[in-house]
């Protein structure tokens, strides 16, 4: 149970506090409802490329992360498709540092014309590190783009091109900056050890001049229904042969996101999980495998993806992962088995409040999602979950026309 308090300021930016009187930190979360799917299709990099820049310099603080150590404090920040968030962790007698902080590079960044060079390599570096040189790296583009034809969810975080990151200009910046960077796209939750009525003092004074930014319309293209089934053949300096196997999903807030949750834990959470026991220990079929959903806030994907054993053809791991997928499609699941998957998520859900960052990040995440409340309603939610609504979800998400597959082969290496 996470305790809160909410209030917004006259400039739209929404705030939520959780108070710890037993823990002498804070975290400051600052959530920015804007991510890679806000981004034009022409230009894309540009949400991962500002989360480095936020990191460069304010309108009055050249240093960020100097100001911070030197108060205690540490900082990261992720992006994703549908936001970027920043956090910083802070003594609790500190928290008005992280509160200057947050609000000076909210106020304006330095937009300088040398950092945005220096980032911009950065991230082209990251681009080729993690994407073209290292092994199987290059799958996200590939995947998403056979996956989507419509809407932005077809080109990686990173950018779809390197091209796209070097052809920012400054101007580019700081025309995002002043459209999505504004407190009324942003939601700052505060948890630790606080007092509401302190912080909401601090917060008016930090954030309260901040002027809001214009209404913003996200009028993102619809992603039609796929009708038949897609396949790629990719071929790589890899070690072993690879496949992968995605279908189209739920959004995080539609009623069936708990049900898809818990079948990609019953395929491949752990050692225990039916991938792994039938298809690596009993059948030897794959080396390694997993399943998962992503948690989009629009129409996401659920990807089961594994490498293959030498040997094996991509025709019989595909159809070994369809036999089981058959299997859940027909409700071959014991009342332990279901008991066992809602018992581990649950766990999980309960261990990951003990951190104040967990704690801050979902408290701004929920109010992201339109309803702080249920921050406390997800182990309901989960629990909730029948067994004939698992077996329905299994049976509309597990469609050879919803499917897109990718065999990744190794290439042939020379005698």
């Amino acid at each position: 149970m996470i305790t809160y308090n909410t209030f917004e300021l006259d400039n739209g930016l929404r705030v939520v506090v959780h108070e710890d009187p037993y823990t002498p930190m804070a975290v400051v979360n600052v959530l920015y409802d804007v991510g890679a799917r806000d981004e034009q299709e022409h230009h894309t990099g540009l949400a991962h490329l500002f989360e480095h820049l936020m990191f460069e310099g304010s309108k009055n603080i050249p240093n960020y992360d100097e100001v911070l150590h030197r108060a205690g404090g540490e900082c990261n920040a992720f992006t994703s498709s549908d936001m970027t968030n920043y956090y910083d962790a802070i003594p609790a007698n500190n928290i008005e540092t992280a509160l200057w902080l947050e609000s000076d590079r909210m106020l304006s960044l330095s937009f300088d014309e040398e950092a945005l060079e220096t980032q911009k390599n950065v991230v082209c570096e990251e681009f080729k590190e993690t994407h073209i040189n290292q092994p199987y790296g290059d799958i996200s583009h590939a995947l998403q783009e056979l996956t989507y034809t419509t809407h932005p969810y077809k080109w990686p975080v990173i950018g779809k091109d390197l091209s796209h990151i070097r052809q920012t200009k400054l101007q580019d910046i700081k025309d995002f900056f002043f459209k999505h960077y504004r407190p009324n796209r942003a939601i700052l939750a505060i948890a630790g050890g606080v007092k509401t009525d302190e912080v909401k003092t601090l917060v008016e004074k930090w954030f309260g001049d901040i002027p809001a930014g214009p209404k913003y319309e996200r009028n993102l293209p619809e992603e039609p229904k796929q009708q038949a089934a897609k396949k790629l053949l990719l071929t790589a300096d890899v070690p072993l042969n690879a496949i992968f196997l995605a279908f189209h999903t739920c959004k995080r807030s539609d009623a069936e996101f708990h049900a898809t949750d818990l079948i990609s834990d019953i395929l491949a959470n752990g050692a225990s999980s039916r991938l792994y026991q039938k298809l690596i220990k009993e059948q030897a079929i794959f080396n390694t495998i997993d399943a998962y959903s992503y948690d989009s806030l629009d129409n996401g994907l659920f990807v089961i993806e594994g490498k293959l054993n030498n040997d094996i053809t991509f025709e019989e791991a595909e159809n070994a992962i369809w036999q089981e997928l058959e299997l859940l499609k027909q409700g071959e699941m014991t009342a332990y088995e279901f008991r066992k998957i809602k018992n581990r998520v649950e766990s999980s859900i309960a261990f990951s409040e003990i951190s104040l960052k967990t704690k801050a990040f979902s408290l701004a995440y929920y109010l992201l999602l339109g309803d702080i409340s249920e921050v406390n309603r997800e182990i309901q939610r989960y629990e909730e979950v029948t067994a004939a609504e698992f077996q329905e979800v299994a049976n509309t998400l597990f469609q050879t026309k919803n499917c897109s597959t990718i065999y990744y082969k190794a290439k042939e290496q020379e005698a």
